[in-house]
């Protein structure tokens, strides 16, 4: 899969079959989105390519205003979008940079400078809701116009539903700032997790006991935040079991940044570097700020056993299952 950071140049713009979209955490109404655009392509014999956007638009806008709580928390980390849309077969994709420039482009200019000098669609595929140009004056109805006078086909993709639930990212954050981490994996159709290289960090943790294998988080709004029971995968042939926490350390740090720090249960190998994915099981408790290390130091503790007594419980559960079969 090729990652343009932008417009392609010249040469290597190539017809495709485009969609356009945010794409966090690539839940299952994506997949089937993707899906349509990846037969469509086949079908033309084009790329597949989808346009995603780095900041979120909603982020670019609560920037703007100076209140950043107005955006919307990230499922999904540039790096775990892009390993999901390669796995959707996607061939292209166009991380457009979202500033004030491409906000202020009109419909008209969006279709023509975007869309057909600097991807040559010929086949596209958006959401009922979608909207375009600045102000979000761009709707589907003049998407479609847009298409006819341009030549190229465009698609709606009807709401994919869960039940009784929309399949949306507002419905995986909902469930993963409550907690629920069996309704996030139906909505996305795989557990969630969270991947990157391991950094070095402080090092604080090793000198209370808990040595930590450390993610930064790029963007200030997680869709979860508190401590959690995980399992990492990356590091051995079997997930390891551990307690992580994510947030931004307020007993020990006052700088905002957010970190995933995870306690793996009897692991001691180096694994600076590596790629680690983190996996969610069960939120234990919110993010505290403690009035001193001892007092953070016995938190830990109690949640490592927590965790502890979670696995624990899950093999018996496993060992129960096999007896009955």
């Amino acid at each position: 899969m090729k990652v343009f950071r932008g417009l392609p140049n010249a040469a290597s713009r190539a017809p495709c079959a485009l969609t356009i979209g945010n794409f966090d955490g690539v839940h299952r109404g994506h997949q089937a989105l993707l899906g349509r655009v990846r037969e469509a392509a086949t079908r033309l014999g084009v790329e597949a390519a989808v346009m995603t956007f780095e900041p979120h638009p909603r982020e670019f806008f609560a920037r703007l205003a100076g209140d950043l709580s107005r955006a919307p928390t990230r499922i999904a980390n540039l790096r775990d979008k892009l390993e999901s849309l390669d796995k959707a077969g996607v061939d292209r994709v166009i991380v457009e940079h979202f500033n004030s420039h491409f906000a202020s482009m009109s419909p008209d200019e969006f279709v023509e400078k975007v869309l057909v000098q600097g991807l040559h669609v010929k086949w596209l595929m958006v959401g009922e809701d979608f909207h375009y140009g600045a102000k979000r004056a761009g709707n589907l109805g003049t998407l479609i116009e847009a298409g006819r006078k341009f030549g190229f086909e465009v698609q709606a993709l009807p709401t994919v539903m869960n039940g009784g639930i929309r399949i949306s990212s507002s419905a995986v954050r909902a469930a993963l700032a409550a907690g629920d981490f069996p309704l996030a994996a139906q909505l996305l159709g795989h557990p969630y997790a969270i991947s990157g290289h391991v950094t070095h960090g402080k090092k604080l943790g090793r000198t209370i006991g808990f040595p930590t294998l450390n993610l930064r988080i790029a963007h200030k709004r997680p869709a979860l935040s508190g401590v959690f029971v995980v399992q990492v995968h990356g590091l051995a042939e079997r997930p390891l079991p551990g307690v992580a926490s994510m947030g931004v350390r307020p007993t020990v740090e006052d700088s905002g940044r957010v970190l995933l720090e995870t306690y793996l249960f009897d692991y001691s190998a180096q694994c600076y570097g590596k790629v680690v994915r983190v996996e969610f099981l069960k939120k234990l408790r919110d993010e505290e700020k403690y009035i001193d290390l001892p007092t953070l130091t016995a938190a830990i503790e109690n949640d490592a056993q927590q965790a502890r007594d979670f696995f624990k419980a899950r093999e018996g559960q496993a060992i129960s299952a096999t007896d009955r079969i």
